[in-house]
């Protein structure tokens, strides 16, 4: 157990390292993560040995989940919304075209039997949202004609499409299904995926908005149970899974919850992780022994599907648009292969039995995918002039609105403050420092500059959180009775040059020290949480914070 566990920590540093090496270099760090899995499996220089297909799928098929919800909920809607339509083709019926022309080019140009072409078809008929993501994210892709979310949503909807292609044609393969179970087969996957989808989203936003969890963290793992009870319950009784935490993360994510913040800084993290983890194990699960027998096939299948089968897909779906040519042609090479496809290729591998090496074939595609199509995205870009200067990427994402954060600060005025009876515009405030409401008597009032201050007002004040200032980290210490802070002066605990105690919490008590302190103790705090503040202004300087 040990050992595993020694092996998870390299393999996730391994991976953060290179994902910093491959951004440098100009390399999908996606691409990093599988060639680092082929270092580690059978036929690499550590050589473990791996070739347990339920288990890998398995574990993909969890990480497919936080994926799919993930891309669903970093999709803002009101930049989408306005190319939905043309997204919601592409991902319907420009997978079923891309699939088809796959398939008939497999079965005539490469002599495949038709289910197993076709079934290789299905399998690579979606974009990767992970793969494009990565990309425009890393970056900063800014695309024109609203380019980015169109790729976004497409390449976040169209893995249901593409899973319910596949399930047709492996149970196809499999000769255990008649025409009519078929069509109740894709009627199933797409009324429970869409209904469940639907009213689980709509239970979780009452929840969230009504629930209000005592312990800090407890909503990000209340979102996790959503997200995989999104996948699991439509899963049971027939539906695509898929299509339904996909729509479970839209909805989440373009409503006004709390800590909106913290769970998509969670959610962005946990899906990083995913990203790690599935390809470094698709990577370790491969056989590069086995590569130079499906390289040709691969190859081929691979320059079909970039240059005529996708291009085709993309203009018979988005010329009644009368989309831009350069939009189209860009769209077209954005089609990146990813992890999708090859968890369905391990599906179709344990399902049934191929006279090719399907997973091997469709693992040598999204290679040529990742690597080709990724690295020249931004090139490709530039050619076709399809790159926005004044745009920014970032506002297709629902994290972007989180980009400048605030807080809010709450100031009593009492009757001997200097600011009683006079107006806000009289007022020095510090700068980017703004009066939002004034609460007095019970009444909210929205104030503005002739507004005058009463004693006994409450003034509420939002200014740049200092989480979110270039230079400040938060560092908490909490003095209890042993510790060397109690029952000292303030002025008496030692600290570094520059730094300043600027609050202190006594149990329920919040303390806002004043400048001198001198008869002011520590005597029994038991939880007295002292925060170190690092600001850099002209120089840099520290503060020493209790919240």
């Amino acid at each position: 157990m040990t050992t595993y566990l020694l092996i998870t920590a390299v393999v996730i540093f391994a991976c953060v390292f290179l994902s910093k090496v491959s951004s440098r270099l100009g390399i999908p760090m996606l691409l990093a993560f599988i060639l680092l899995g082929m270092l580690f499996g059978s036929d690499g220089i550590l050589k473990i040995p791996f070739d347990n297909y339920a288990f890998a799928e398995q574990i993909c098929t969890v990480a497919l989940i936080f994926i799919m919800f993930y891309g669903g909920f970093g999709t803002n809607w009101q930049q989408a919304k306005s190319v939905a339509v043309k997204a919601g083709l592409l991902s319907t019926a420009g997978v079923v075209i891309t699939a088809a022309l796959t398939g008939v080019f497999c079965h005539y140009a490469l002599h495949i039997a038709w289910v197993e072409s076709m079934l290789i078809g299905a399998l690579i008929g979606s974009t990767d949202a992970a793969s494009v993501f990565s990309v425009l994210r890393s970056k900063r892709l800014s695309l024109r004609y609203n380019t980015a979310s169109l790729l976004e949503v497409e390449s976040g909807s169209n893995d249901p499409c593409a899973y319910m292609l596949t399930v047709t044609f492996i149970a196809i393969a499999q000769g255990s299904a008649s025409g009519g179970q078929i069509g109740l087969l894709i009627v199933k996957q797409m009324l429970f995926g869409i209904l469940f989808g639907g009213l689980i989203a709509a239970a979780a936003v009452l929840l969230l908005k009504k629930i209000k969890f005592s312990t800090a963290g407890f909503d990000m793992v209340f979102v996790v149970g959503i997200a995989v009870i999104g996948y699991a319950l439509p899963a049971v009784f027939g539906g695509n899974g898929f299509l339904s935490v996909y729509i479970v993360g839209i909805v989440l994510g373009n409503t006004e919850i709390r800590n909106k913040r913290n769970l998509v800084n969670f959610f962005d993290g946990l899906t990083g992780l995913m990203q790690m983890l599935i390809f470094f194990l698709l990577g370790l699960l491969a056989f590069p022994s086995r590569l130079p027998q499906v390289v040709l096939p691969a190859l081929l299948i691979a320059i079909f599907l970039t240059f005529v089968a996708r291009p085709v897909a993309v203009a018979l779906v988005l010329t009644p648009f009368k989309g831009k040519i350069s939009q189209q042609l860009l769209v077209s090479w954005a089609g990146l292969r990813g992890a999708a496809s090859i968890v369905f290729a391990i599906m179709a591998e344990m399902a049934v039995e191929t006279e090719n090496d399907v997973f091997h074939i469709v693992f040598m595609i999204v290679l040529f995918s990742i690597l080709l199509q990724g690295s020249l995205l931004p090139l490709v870009a530039k050619k076709l002039d399809m790159i926005d200067e004044k745009g920014d990427v970032m506002k297709t994402f629902n994290d972007y609105s989180d980009e400048v954060p605030v807080q809010f600060i709450q100031l009593s005025i009492p009757k001997s403050h200097h600011w009683c009876g006079k107006t806000l515009k009289e007022l020095t405030l510090p700068p980017e420092t703004l009066v939002v409401l004034l609460k007095r008597n019970g009444e909210n009032i929205i104030p503005n500059g002739d507004t005058r201050l009463l004693e006994n007002d409450v003034l509420v004040l939002s200014a740049t959180s200092p989480d979110h200032v270039e230079g400040v980290s938060l560092v908490e210490i909490y003095v209890d009775e042993n510790s060397k802070y109690n029952g000292k002066l303030l002025s008496e605990i030692p600290k570094k040059e520059n730094t300043l105690v600027i609050m202190i919490q006594r149990g329920e008590q919040v303390i806002i020290p004043h400048g001198i302190i001198t008869d002011f103790t520590l005597r029994k705090i038991k939880k007295c949480p002292i925060n170190n503040v690092k600001a850099n202004f002209k120089e840099e300087r520290r503060c020493l914070i209790c919240v």
